[in-house]
């Protein structure tokens, strides 16, 4: 195992050893306010170059000082971006520190990764420079500062004896205020100011009062009277109390109903066979059944029209109840552009103020779209305005439709059959 230890007299020592032995002392980094501009990085707009003003840094624990502003150029970035670095290298092979610019990866937005070696070379980074694609010059809002600021050692000071030329970051005891203070750039600034209570933001309006006591004295408004709280009394306590106790509300079941009458006569109704005056069309014929209801009873069921007088009527197809038949055109085109729907129907406002929910999802047509696609003849009018539609009709305007496919199906067929039987 080696041991060195250095500097003593009559004894060589090395520049590793200098470096190594200076970096304990002092960090890497720009000194502030040597060399006047502090080596910060700027752009003017004046063509493909950056300008890094005067300044003093260290680097590795070797000093390079700058008396004056230098010119870097900025190669062009063609048809992709891409993001530079202003560094300082540190090339101990060459023994110096000079000013470079690395080149990013075009079309990347990340800046190239900085050499960092121990007895190599080392680079630190002063600045970001953003070259967009296709760029003639380099605009200040283009460079990015990321210079580093080496430390500053702790002192202590009264107000006269302040530190005349102080570096950013500066960090002092004043015993003039017994306060500690650094030196932000132009001034000295409290560590810890004391700040006025107007100048608080975001402070509560109002404060919630801590959990605490009150004694009786303090109390104002109290009532002179308390009502006593819930409680009970035993039955012999009650003064005044009834003889007798009607009974309260109640019900009984009926088998423990006694002297009930075996048989009881219905009370004075009537009947009717057909729809009458204030009945509703679900009571025709004295039923609520539906056809699927399996109604007995022998004989035809029938589709039943309803006339505009209330009457009801078969709905007969036979052509014993016609005459001067002929064909109708359909165009099968106007079928094909009815549109089926969805809807819900809006509420009712019946004559005694009662809101009547409208069915929800209900499936059919819209009678304005069936009677603009050319079937007005499936509508129903009321007071010379579209009311409904002859849904019954539907299965004829489909005839047609029908036919017309069945008539292209046989003509495919054929065509088929005729390619088959060419190519066997």
């Amino acid at each position: 195992m080696a041991i060195t230890s250095y500097p003593f007299d009559s004894q060589t020592v090395t520049e590793t050893d200098y470096s190594r032995l200076f970096r304990e002392f002092q960090s890497t980094g720009v000194a502030d306010g040597v060399g006047g501009g502090s080596l910060s990085t700027f752009a003017d707009g004046t063509g493909m170059t950056v300008k890094v003003a005067s300044g003093f840094a260290i680097v590795r624990g070797h000093a390079i000082y700058s008396t004056a502003t230098e010119v870097l150029p900025i190669a062009a970035s063609g048809t992709s971006a891409r993001v530079d670095r202003v560094v300082l290298r540190l090339d101990p092979a060459t023994n110096s520190i000079t000013l470079a610019v690395k080149a990013g990866t075009a079309g990347s937005t990340t800046p190239p990764a900085l050499t960092q070696t121990d007895t190599g070379i080392y680079e630190l980074s002063l600045a970001r420079v953003t070259v967009g694609a296709n760029v003639t010059s380099i605009s200040a809002a283009s460079v990015q500062g990321e210079r580093k600021f080496i430390g500053n050692t702790v002192g202590g000071w009264t107000t006269d004896t302040r530190p005349d030329t102080p570096r950013l970051g500066r960090l002092g005891f004043n015993q003039s205020t017994s306060t500690w203070e650094f030196w932000n750039g132009s001034a000295w600034s409290d560590m810890a100011p004391s700040v006025s209570w107007s100048a608080l933001s975001g402070k509560p309006t109002t404060f919630t009062p801590a959990s605490h006591t009150h004694l009786w004295a303090d109390l104002t408004d109290k009532p002179t009277t308390f009502a006593p709280t819930s409680h009970t009394h035993d039955w012999s306590q009650i003064t005044g109390e009834p003889a007798t106790f009607p009974p309260a509300t109640h019900s009984h079941t009926w088998s423990s109903i006694t002297s009930k009458p075996t048989t009881f006569p219905p009370s004075s109704h009537s009947h009717s066979n057909y729809l009458e005056s204030g009945d509703t069309i679900s009571w025709a014929n004295g039923s609520k059944k539906p056809h699927a209801n399996s109604v007995s009873g022998s004989g035809t069921y029938y589709a039943v029209w309803v006339e505009g007088d209330g009457t009801f009527a078969r709905n007969t197809s036979s052509i014993k109840f016609k005459e001067n038949v002929r064909d109708y055109a359909i165009d099968p085109n106007d079928v094909l552009k009815l549109r089926p729907v969805i809807y819900d129907r809006k509420d009712q406002l019946d004559d005694d103020g009662t809101v009547r929910a409208g069915r929800k999802d209900e499936v059919g047509l819209i009678a304005e779209e069936t009677e603009k696609a050319g079937l007005g003849w499936l509508i129903n009018y009321l007071d010379g305005e579209v009311d409904g539609l002859r849904y019954d009709l539907l299965g004829v305007a489909l005839v047609p439709l029908a036919q017309r496919q069945a008539r292209q199906i046989s003509d495919l067929e054929a065509r088929l059959a005729e390619l088959e039987a060419k190519l066997s």
